[in-house]
């Protein structure tokens, strides 16, 4: 179950440090973790933790150690959902440099079996999106029904529901973008309620090299956290405070 306010002051966290697309550059996120104990803050890391970088065993066992300090959570990727299924058996696409090369080098890491068994464990039960008053974090895109319902306790176990399906790719045309992937759209951004920002990573939109702000029409706010980590751009995080008890108890509803 994921925390709320009340529960990480009471812990000692004075504010969260949110963290985006990992990919397996596993220093960058090590320098993000000390960094966030020295401070005093609750990491939460977007989702995708491996793929594509120099490390992946190494960024699992740095998240691995930061849930059992009970300092820190991850929340559900497209990523992570599929390394779950390549080592529970499923036959996955991937290019090579994504799940193929986490799946080798857990297989030359010493401690690779072990890391594979919790990793499916850890995946299977990882929040798809954890809301903390007027702030929502996820992995992807928003959706409204995230404001009505909690995330399925064991979201990355399953074929994704259509709210996770959201939370995990976006909001796609059904088309192909000349980079190969799923065209993306943010018409979701719209959806945001006044009064709301979402944190989200998976789509690299910064031009700058900073995480990326927009407004919806209906006056939320989304902050776009990937920055490229592991695909030859750099790890972004960003520190927050707790949100007032005042805020989370009147947070915005779907309809505001």
């Amino acid at each position: 179950m994921t925390p709320n306010a009340a529960t990480l002051r009471a812990r000692g966290f004075s504010g969260l440090r949110v963290v985006g697309d990992v990919h397996g550059e596993a220093a960058a996120l090590e320098a993000a973790i000390t960094g966030a104990s020295d401070a005093g803050l609750f990491l939460l890391q977007l989702g995708d933790l491996t793929d594509y970088g120099p490390d992946s065993p190494a960024v699992l066992r740095l998240i691995f150690n930061l849930l059992d300090d009970e300092a820190g959570l991850f929340l559900l990727g497209n990523h992570d959902h599929k390394l779950r299924r390549a080592l529970t058996g499923a036959r996955v696409r991937s290019p090579p440099e994504a799940t193929p090369r986490t799946l080798e080098q857990l297989h030359v890491a010493p401690d690779g079996p072990a890391l594979a068994s919790r990793a499916v464990t850890e995946i299977g039960q990882a929040p798809a999106w954890w809301r903390l008053g007027p702030l929502l974090f996820v992995h992807a895109a928003f959706h409204p029904g995230m404001l009505l319902e909690s995330p399925p306790p064991e979201a990355g176990a399953q074929r994704p529901a259509p709210i996770v399906a959201r939370a995990l790719y976006g909001q796609v045309t059904g088309g192909t973008g000349q980079d190969g992937f799923p065209e993306r759209v943010l018409h979701w951004v719209d959806s945001i309620p006044l009064g709301l920002t979402v944190y989200v990573g998976h789509d690299q939109r910064s031009r700058d090299g900073r995480p990326w702000a927009t407004r919806g029409r209906a006056g939320g706010n989304a902050i776009f956290m990937d920055t490229g980590s592991g695909k030859g751009g750099h790890l972004s995080w960003v520190d927050l405070p707790l949100p007032d008890a005042r805020l989370i108890a009147s947070g915005p509803s779907p309809e505001a």
